[in-house]
């Protein structure tokens, strides 16, 4: 009866505070924590308490099974997360508020609100944890190269951003005929993806690609509201089956992808990496834009901050790098086999236009 009691005062303290939290549309910088705590010091300490009785509660049960082991192991990690998401002053880390579904400031419906803490630099934290502590360690990827002095690019960015000084170094040349197995498609008339008018354009250069390879293609995004207006102007103006990203879990999609003919996904990130689908049943990529991130995202704004206030240039050495692996990333998904063929579009022509697209056709 007692750890009941605690459990449910853990939980309504807990509710209580978050509650409390600044409110916002998804993720944005925790900066004024200092003056959160000192305001609402009384209700994060009631939270600690809280889940410190939990612990003793736990703590007292006779022979208890593993499972209370792991509860009583959570609650101490949960109590020391939050005291460092809190109190901590590192001046490493970027503290940030994501907010989910609708349980934002003064809204009711379903809902909740991550508390995170994340790494601006991870160079010193591996070098510390795991490069100093092994013999030897092999780092590989298909896409970890990007294009450089080199024909074939190097590995200049990863290496600053995993903090390996010393390496021994080696790309590979695929063993896919790519010059013969795949197109790549950059249109020259679509306008600039920032404006108003690239949703309407992007939309018709969709649908004239997919008219051409009947079908069978991934649409990939950078952002939901793009994947969303896109597929809604070509919802009936299509004859192909039409799948989009959150109308089923990500599995039950690529299973229907694969027994449908001519399927069509609209879909974003999460599906521009470890998606497999071989043969011609995918014969089409088609990539929105650039996949820069966000600028004002809080991890990738203190990112940007970090390398610029070190002295250097965080677009060409941080946020175009960034982005050429994550294209290199999307673009995999077409060419899966050696007998695998088809058309790689990206309806972003900046590649094309400005200095630092050189960089990304080159890695590709």
């Amino acid at each position: 009866a007692s750890l009941l009691q605690a459990l449910a005062r853990m939980r309504e303290k807990s509710r209580f505070f978050f509650g409390l939290l600044p409110a916002g549309e998804g993720r944005f910088a925790f900066g004024d924590r200092e003056q959160f705590l000192m305001k609402n010091e009384e209700d994060y300490e009631a939270v600690m308490q809280s889940l410190g009785r939990v612990f003793s509660e736990l703590e007292l049960l006779p022979k208890k099974p593993d499972e209370v082991f792991n509860f009583a192991r959570r609650t101490q990690e949960l109590q020391a997360q939050l005291a460092f998401i809190m109190e901590s002053e590192d001046k490493n880390t970027v503290f940030w508020i994501e907010w989910r579904g609708e349980a934002r400031k003064g809204r009711g419906g379903q809902g909740h609100v991550i508390l995170q803490a994340t790494p601006i630099d991870v160079s010193q934290i591996l070098k510390q944890t795991l490069f100093d502590k092994v013999d030897t360690a092999v780092l590989t990827s298909a896409t970890l190269a990007v294009a450089g002095a080199q024909e074939r690019g190097n590995f200049e960015y990863i290496r600053g951003r995993v903090g390996v000084d010393h390496a021994r170094e080696l790309v590979v040349p695929s063993h896919f005929d790519y010059p013969r197995q795949a197109v790549l498609y950059v249109p020259p008339d679509m306008p600039d993806p920032r404006s108003t008018a690239f949703a309407r354009s992007a939309a018709e250069k969709i649908r004239r690609l997919l008219e051409i390879t009947h079908g069978r293609a991934f649409c990939l995004f950078t952002s939901y509201a793009q994947m969303n207006d896109v597929h809604d102007r070509l919802l009936g103006e299509l004859p192909y089956p039409m799948l989009l990203q959150g109308s089923a879990p990500r599995s039950a999609l690529l299973e229907e992808f694969r027994l449908t003919p001519n399927a069509v996904l609209f879909a974003t990130s999460s599906f521009w990496q470890g998606v497999d689908v071989q043969g011609e049943q995918l014969s089409c990529v088609i990539i929105d834009r650039l996949p820069f991130a966000v600028p004002n995202d809080p991890v990738v704004a203190s990112r940007i901050r970090a390398v610029n206030e070190a002295g250097g240039n965080a677009f060409f050495e941080y946020q175009v790098p960034a982005a050429v692996i994550a294209l290199k990333q999307g673009f995999g998904r077409l060419i899966r086999s050696v007998k695998d063929r088809g058309v790689l579009a990206l309806l972003d022509n900046r590649v094309l236009k400005q200095r630092y697209g050189k960089v990304f056709v080159e890695s590709l």
